[in-house]
């Protein structure tokens, strides 16, 4: 069972960037899809980018096309989201999750383990 550590969130202006890291800990040698969703209130957690256990197959969601790259980790174990070019639209609560050896998904009831959540408040 992966423990699942976020990072990178806070308040940034638009037009800047941000990293946010997730790490699955306690999780060495397993094959995890990872991915990012976010959640603002009184709306469903949306799909933000995920990637597979190898790094190979990724996906983004068309909001952010353009502006995001997902990758793995030399560890094997987490996971860095780089965001750029921020919007006062990407303001929400940014959760990592984890699949075990499923592939990649933007449907976040197949995810396994999620973090706590990071909140993310970009400036007009």
């Amino acid at each position: 069972q992966a423990r699942l550590v976020e990072s990178g969130g806070g308040l940034v202006q638009a037009g800047g960037s941000l990293r946010f890291p997730c790490a699955a800990a306690g999780s060495t040698g397993s094959r995890y899809s990872m991915g990012w969703f976010r959640q603002v209130p009184g709306k469903e957690r949306d799909f933000v980018a995920a990637v597979n256990w190898s790094g190979k197959n990724t996906d983004y969601a068309d909001s952010v096309k353009g502006r995001v790259t997902i990758a793995r980790n030399y560890d094997g174990n987490s996971v860095d989201l780089q965001m750029n070019i921020l919007k006062p639209e990407d303001t929400a609560v940014y959760y990592c999750a984890a699949r075990l050896y499923g592939p990649v998904s933007i449907d976040p009831g197949v995810f396994e383990y999620w973090g706590h959540g990071t909140q993310v408040t970009v400036s007009s």
